[in-house]
């Protein structure tokens, strides 16, 4: 007996399956369940206190579709995204071609621009918070240095979210640019010696060689980048609390206040919000994927 259950132990998979218990029952505690549990109070009417725990179906959803702060969230989340999956993607791959090479040089330079990715997003959002106060940032500094006067930043409406998302494209570009300089150097370079025979240059080996290859890796970039920034919640918070005007108000921080913060607290409200976020997440991602793969498949 005792030697069935040492042999059933020295399994690699039973190996696998004890190594990964652990971290496996924490998603389970904290992510799954809770995950499910969102989902089911999406079709109640109930507070923060679980108190009036009534079953309303598809009313939460009914009201949702009316409601402009919603819209509003979702407009600003989707601008928010527009602006840095693009931008931060094109920036990544641009200093990834420039850093890819092993000298020292490069090396210290890899890690230094990864050091804002190890950071905190709400401490990075802080600092860059007072660097762009209008009375004692040194950014507002520097602009009325240059002339300008009754500078606002983070309190104009119409700077406000492209501030934060050159502040987001600052802080996790270092990430793709790790992921791809990673792609880069895993290109043969057979590739670009055949083609220099043949006669090409550094445009045509970017356009035919570099960026075919890099596909799969660009498609996990875009893709995770794209779900990072729909959830985005820590920058817009700390930064400007939703405003001016909620114009930087995302849908990650609707459920947050209307799950928290605007009484009577409205949980089942916020799930339902929560909700609809996941789905988009979803069929984005799900789009994504079909779209990388075929041209992965296909090539450019």
């Amino acid at each position: 007996m005792f030697k069935n259950i040492r042999s059933y132990f020295q399994r690699t998979e039973t190996a696998a399956w004890v190594l990964l218990f652990p971290s496996l029952l924490c998603l389970t505690i904290f992510l799954f369940i809770p995950l499910i549990m969102s989902f089911g109070l999406a079709f109640f009417d109930v507070t923060i206190f679980l108190k009036q725990f009534k079953f309303v179906g598809l009313d939460n959803f009914i009201e949702l579709l009316q409601d402009d702060r919603f819209w509003n969230a979702l407009g600003n989340t989707v601008y928010f995204t527009i602006m840095v999956v693009p931008c931060g993607i094109l920036f990544s791959l641009a200093v990834a071609l420039f850093v890819q090479g092993n000298s020292l040089f490069q090396r210290f330079l890899r890690v230094s621009y990864y050091v804002p990715v190890i950071c905190s997003m709400t401490a990075m959002g802080i600092v860059w918070a007072v660097l762009m106060d209008p009375t004692i940032g040194m950014f507002a500094f520097w602009i009325r240095q240059l002339g300008f006067e009754n500078v606002q930043l983070l309190k104009d409406p119409n700077l406000a979210m492209p501030l934060i998302a050159a502040m987001t494209i600052w802080k996790t570009f270092g990430q793709n640019m790790i992921i791809l300089v990673a792609g880069l150097q895993a290109i043969p370079d057979e590739y670009y010696d055949a083609s220099m025979i043949d006669g090409a240059n550094k445009w045509k080996q970017f356009f035919h060689i570099t960026l075919p290859s890099l596909i799969p890796t660009l498609g996990f970039c875009v893709t995770t980048s794209t779900i990072s920034s729909f959830m985005v919640f820590d920058q817009t918070y700390v930064m400007t609390r939703g405003g001016p005007l909620f114009r930087t108000e995302t849908l990650a921080q609707y459920v947050y206040t209307r799950g928290f913060v605007i009484s009577p607290f409205r949980l089942g409200y916020a799930s339902s919000v929560a909700f609809v976020l996941f789905i988009v997440i979803a069929a984005i991602s799900i789009a994504m994927y079909y779209f990388f793969t075929k041209k992965e498949t296909e090539g450019l």
